[in-house]
């Protein structure tokens, strides 16, 4: 089993809010990655889409391209649509070596939108999950064929957020369908990360650490504001400054084999919360975690 630590650049640049470190250098955030200590980011806006470009980029940083989130539309347009819209992603990704292709639905979703309460998230009927599950799984074949495995993202805002939502999902997709672990979006939708573990294993593909301020979600996007107002506010931090409990996270992960990256995920105001800085604390705390679960051996970052 080989575990290892990367991160997403949304700490230093925030591409759903320009404004949060949108004038920062790509490569002063590459030179903060690779000197903290980890293997691999995965893809942001400010990132070339060129692959020859994109791979020389990375390159001057000894960093491997993890994978990088796919907005797809699966409930306007049917699979062969969305196959043909993803080529350019996933050619970029293939050219990359990437092996993960992370995906969430967002025709509906109002993650994106500043003055929109969480809590008018959209949902899903019996007719809806099957036509998105049926779709969403005939995209993880072709992913899949293509050298790469498919791990939905379940978000806030979106049509799979609570515990409800991701039975659903898992009941009307197919074990080619996988998902990305997100401790953060998990525990503040209501959804048991570690119980996702235990009951899927075989669909775990993938893993986003993030902690969480309860408290502060309870008072913005947890009661009548809206994601992004959550998220500047301050519900998202980096493990080891939240209340969820890695130690667990990292034996649950050991318990199923779990093979692949580990991602370091936590957006926040990069004024208020330096990501170097945070960057560190949670890298820390997750390879504190690995060492605890036994998993030190197999960390290879």
């Amino acid at each position: 089993m080989t575990i290892t630590f990367g991160v997403s650049p949304i700490a230093w640049i925030n591409d759903d809010m320009p404004e949060l470190g949108g004038d920062t250098p790509l490569d002063s955030v590459l030179k903060d990655i690779t000197e903290v200590g980890f293997a691999g980011s995965e893809l942001g806006g400010a990132f070339p889409k060129d692959p020859a470009e994109l791979k020389s980029v990375l390159g001057r940083f000894n960093l491997d391209l993890v994978g990088g989130w796919y907005s797809c539309e699966l409930l306007t347009r049917d699979a062969e649509a969305e196959i043909a819209a993803l080529q350019g992603h996933l050619a970029l990704l293939r050219a990359l070596g990437s092996k993960v292709f992370v995906i969430a639905e967002t025709s509906n979703a109002i993650h994106g939108q500043r003055n929109t309460p969480l809590n008018t998230r959209p949902h899903l009927d019996e007719a809806g999950w099957v036509q998105f599950g049926a779709r969403l799984s005939a995209v993880a074949d072709y992913v899949a064929a293509h050298g790469l495995k498919l791990a939905y993202h379940y978000h806030l805002g979106t049509v799979v957020q609570d515990a409800e939502d991701l039975q659903n999902f898992f009941r009307h997709t197919r074990a080619n369908v996988g998902v990305t672990l997100d401790t953060g979006h998990a525990v503040l939708g209501g959804i048991d990360p570690h119980q996702v573990i235990a009951d899927y294993p075989e669909r775990v593909t993938h893993v986003h650490c993030k902690d969480v301020r309860q408290a502060v979600f309870d008072a913005t996007a947890g009661k009548d504001d809206s994601f992004l107002n959550g998220v500047l506010a301050g519900m998202f931090t980096v493990p080891g400054d939240g209340s969820i409990d890695f130690d667990r996270v990292m034996t649950g992960l050991k318990a199923i084999g779990y093979s692949g990256w580990i991602i370091i995920e936590a957006e926040q105001d990069p004024a208020k919360a330096d990501p170097r800085t945070y960057a560190e604390l949670g890298l820390k705390t997750l390879k504190d975690a690995a060492r605890k679960a036994g998993l030190i051996e197999a960390v290879a970052a």
